[in-house]
């Protein structure tokens, strides 16, 4: 069922996410909608998001420190400073204000070698 279907967002704030962050609002509510967001958590406590693109990739979103491994956080973001954020972090905190995120709990081993697995894609 579709994750937006159960929440009614109010046409206002819907043009606020809009005027705020411009044209990541739609398409990262759209990532809500489809459940592409999942929190990962080990026992430890250590915590980072996955975000499954509309272009099927899957990227990895901290949302403590704000980051995003998509091409567009790097760009948009980091190097022109033309947006606050991507639409995946945006999905991020929109799952998490909504209660929408699936949650996963992965061992010690698994999240090390997710966040390895990020760094060798962009080295």
């Amino acid at each position: 069922m579709p994750v937006l279907a159960c929440f009614k967002i109010p046409d206002d704030l819907l043009l606020g996410l809009k005027f705020i962050f411009g044209p990541s609002a739609v398409p990262a509510l759209d990532l809500v909608d489809q459940c592409s967001v999942t929190r990962l958590s080990s026992p430890s406590g250590r915590t980072v998001y996955q975000v499954l693109g509309s272009s099927g990739k899957l990227y990895t979103c901290y949302s403590s420190c704000h980051f995003c491994t998509c091409p567009a956080f790097g760009f948009s973001v980091l190097q022109k400073s033309e947006s606050l954020l991507c639409k995946h972090i945006l999905a991020v905190y929109l799952s998490q204000a909504m209660g929408a995120c699936q949650e996963l709990t992965v061992s010690e081993e698994q999240l090390t070698s997710i966040l390895l697995a990020e760094e060798e894609d962009e080295g």
